[in-house]
């Protein structure tokens, strides 16, 4: 049981942490991230709304208890990679660098599959 807690917050933290380190640039609008979303055929003002929403669903993933607002979140986290990646793979085509997806998503993944199996076991 210990084991599996410590690797469920090993793989949420990683997880939480590259959600939010992708949040920052999007509250702030730095032109990076603005130009990035734009160029996939977003308006500027979807920005800031999307890094509000990561930042949200970072923070609630990595609280204890709160299942149904957790389980809200996991989603919405999933639906903002999947959509990055099909908003990727639409405009700029299949390449290598959408691989790098691969990583945030699995993380996703076992994190809410380490969520259920914790919360199964209580």
């Amino acid at each position: 049981m210990k084991n599996k807690n410590i690797l469920y917050w090993i793989i949420t933290g990683l997880f939480a942490a590259f959600m939010l380190f992708t949040a920052i640039p999007d509250v702030m609008m730095s032109a990076s991230a603005v130009t990035f979303v734009m160029g996939l055929g977003y308006p500027k003002y979807l920005v800031p709304f999307l890094g509000v929403a990561k930042v949200l669903g970072s923070i609630t993933i990595c609280i204890p208890g709160f299942n149904k607002l957790k389980e809200w979140a996991y989603a919405g986290l999933f639906f903002d990679l999947l959509g990055a990646t099909w908003s990727v793979i639409k405009t700029g085509g299949l390449n290598l660098q959408i691989t790098f997806m691969i990583l945030p998503i699995l993380f996703l993944f076992l994190s809410y599959y380490l969520w259920h199996r914790k919360m199964n076991a209580a």
